[in-house]
C-alpha cells in the first residue's frame, strides 16, 4: 500500500484510492503507523492554546492524491454514521432561552467542522472560527425577541452546555470548550458597558457598521479592514458608555479600555449577526476570524540549535546542513494543518530566527524547502496538506464520510527572508498564493467501500488510546 502511494505521488498520478476487504490488514498496520506519528503543539497555540496540552495519539488518517478537485475523506471513528442518523434528542437544561431550531444548519456545519478526532488538527482554521462563529450568531438572532446582545453569567453556563451537548450529539468532539478556550463568560458582556439593542442602536451609526460588513471579500478585507474598521470605531463608542477613564490611574487607562473595547467588539459582531440571515453572517464572521487567523503562524518553533551547527556562517558540509534542517522541519510537520498564507509567515519566522542565529544562506532554497514542509504532513509519503486561506468547511457525506479541501500540488518555495524584513504581510507579500487551490490541484482522499475494514481499524484505534 505503501509503495502504491509513492507510484502515484512519482507518477503524478492522482486517483482516489478504495479500501477493500482484501487489504484490510495492511490498511491496519499503515494507519496505526501513520495515526501516531503525530505530535500537537508542545507550548503555546497563537489563538488556542488548549491545543498544546492535547495527546500525541490523536487520529491521523494514511491518505493519497486524487485526481480533479475532490475531497479528503479520512476514517470515521468509532461509528461511520451514528451521530448523523441517530434520532435521539440531546439532554438539554432547558434553562437556555437560544434559538437551536433557528441554526439547525449552522449547529450541523459547526459539528462536522469540530468532528471527534479531527478538531485538534483543524482547530486553529476550521473549527475554532466555526464554534466561535456559531455562538455569535446563536446570541444576536436572540436579541431579536430578548433585545439583549448578551447572556448573563448563569444562562450562559447553562446555553454553552446545552450547545455542547447538541455539538457532541451530532460528532463533534467533547472537547471543545477545552480545544477552543471558550467560557460561558465568553457568551456575556464581559466589561462592555452596553448589551442592550436599543442602547446600542442608539449609540452606534448602524447604516454605517452594517454598510461597511454587509458583505465583505474574505481575501480584500483583511487588507483594506473596511469591515473591521466599522467594527472597531462602534465598539470604541459603546465602550465609552458610562465611562469611568478619567477617574482611572494612568497607568491603568491603556489596557483597561483596551480589554473593554475587545469585548465591545463581541457585542458589535452579535448585534451584526442579528441583521443578517444565519448563513450570511457566517460567512462575513468566518471571513473576519480568517483575517486574524492568517496573520500569525500558530507554530511552535523548538530549539534550533543543531540547524545553527550545521548551517552556520562556517558552513562547510551542504549534505549535513540539510539534513539538520529536513530533521528541524520535521517537528514542525507533526503540529497542525495550517492555511498557505500561515506557512508564509512561519517561513519568515523561522527564516528570521535562523538569520538572527548567523544563518545568512538561503538555506530553504539549498534545501529545497516548500510552504507545505510548515503544514501537517499526511500519509508515510510525508506530502504537506496546506488548507485554503479564504474560510473553509469540512462536509458530510452519508456514503464517505468527512471531507475537508487540502493542497497538495502548489509547491511554492518558501521565500528566504531580506536582513530586514520583520514580518511576512499577506497584503504586501511577494509571493503570489491562491486563496483557494487552483483546479489542477487536488483534494485529499480515503474511502471505506467495507465496513470490516474500517470497524477493524477503529476498534484497534480505541483500544490503542485505553492501553496509553
Amino acid at each position: 500500500m505503501v509503495s502504491l502511494f509513492g507510484s502515484y505521488l512519482s507518477q503524478g498520478m492522482r486517483k482516489r484510492v478504495s479500501l477493500r476487504l482484501s487489504h484490510s490488514i495492511i490498511c491496519l498496520q499503515v494507519l496505526l503507523l501513520s495515526f501516531f506519528n503525530l505530535e500537537l503543539c508542545s507550548s503555546h497555540n497563537s489563538y488556542y492554546p488548549a491545543l498544546a496540552n492535547h495527546r500525541k495519539d490523536d487520529m491521523l488518517p494514511q491518505i493519497s492524491p486524487s485526481g480533479a478537485p475532490q475531497p479528503f475523506l479520512p476514517l470515521l471513528a468509532p461509528s461511520p454514521l451514528a451521530p448523523f442518523t441517530n434520532t435521539s434528542s440531546p439532554k438539554l437544561s432547558g434553562l437556555c432561552l437560544l434559538n437551536f431550531t433557528a441554526a439547525e444548519n449552522l449547529m450541523s456545519t459547526t459539528s462536522i467542522d469540530c468532528w471527534s478526532v479531527f478538531a485538534p488538527l483543524l482547530a486553529n482554521v476550521i473549527c475554532c472560527p466555526q464554534m466561535e462563529a456559531t455562538l455569535a450568531i446563536l446570541i444576536g438572532q436572540s436579541s431579536k425577541d430578548t433585545n439583549s446582545l448578551a447572556l448573563n453569567g448563569t444562562v450562559a453556563k447553562h446555553c454553552l452546555s446545552d450547545i455542547e451537548q447538541i455539538l457532541v450529539g451530532q460528532g463533534a468532539n467533547d472537547s471543545l470548550k477545552q480545544i477552543c478556550s471558550i467560557h460561558s463568560s465568553n457568551l456575556t458582556e464581559a466589561s462592555c458597558p452596553v448589551k442592550d439593542v436599543d442602547e446600542f442602536e442608539s449609540t452606534v451609526d448602524t447604516s454605517q457598521l452594517l454598510a461597511a460588513c454587509e458583505k465583505i471579500d474574505p481575501v480584500r478585507e483583511c487588507c483594506d479592514q473596511v469591515c473591521q474598521n466599522a467594527i472597531s470605531e462602534a465598539a470604541t463608542k459603546i465602550s465609552l458608555k458610562a465611562s469611568d477613564l478619567l477617574s482611572m490611574d494612568g497607568s491603568n487607562v491603556l489596557p483597561a479600555h483596551s480589554a473593554k473595547v475587545s469585548d465591545c467588539k463581541s457585542i458589535v459582531l452579535r448585534w451584526l449577526a442579528s441583521k443578517l440571515s444565519p448563513t450570511h453572517a457566517k460567512e462575513v464572521l468566518r471571513g473576519l476570524s480568517n483575517c486574524k487567523v492568517n496573520k500569525v503562524c500558530p507554530l511552535v518553533f523548538p530549539d534550533m540549535k543543531h540547524v545553527t551547527k550545521g548551517c552556520g556562517n562556517e558552513m562547510s558540509n551542504q549534505t549535513a546542513c540539510c539534513t539538520a534542517m529536513e530533521s528541524y522541519v520535521s517537528h514542525l510537520q507533526k503540529q497542525s494543518f495550517i492555511t498557505n498564507l500561515q506557512a508564509l509567515d512561519c517561513a519568515t519566522s523561522l527564516g528570521m530566527k535562523l538569520r538572527r542565529s548567523n544563518i545568512t544562506s538561503d538555506v530553504y532554497g539549498l534545501c529545497h524547502i516548500s510552504l507545505k514542509d510548515f503544514s501537517l504532513q499526511v500519509g508515510n509519503q510525508e506530502v504537506g496538506c496546506l488548507l485554503p486561506s479564504k474560510p473553509s468547511d469540512a462536509t458530510f457525506d452519508v456514503s464517505s464520510g468527512i471531507s475537508f479541501l487540502c493542497d497538495l500540488n502548489d509547491n511554492i518555495p518558501a521565500p528566504w527572508p531580506n536582513s530586514s524584513q520583520f514580518s511576512a504581510s499577506s497584503c504586501k507579500k511577494n509571493v503570489k498564493i491562491p486563496a483557494l487551490p487552483a483546479a489542477t490541484s487536488a483534494q485529499i482522499g480515503l474511502r471505506v467501500d467495507q465496513m470490516v475494514p474500517f470497524s477493524l481499524v477503529a476498534s484497534s484505534m480505541l483500544l490503542w488510546k485505553k492501553l496509553l
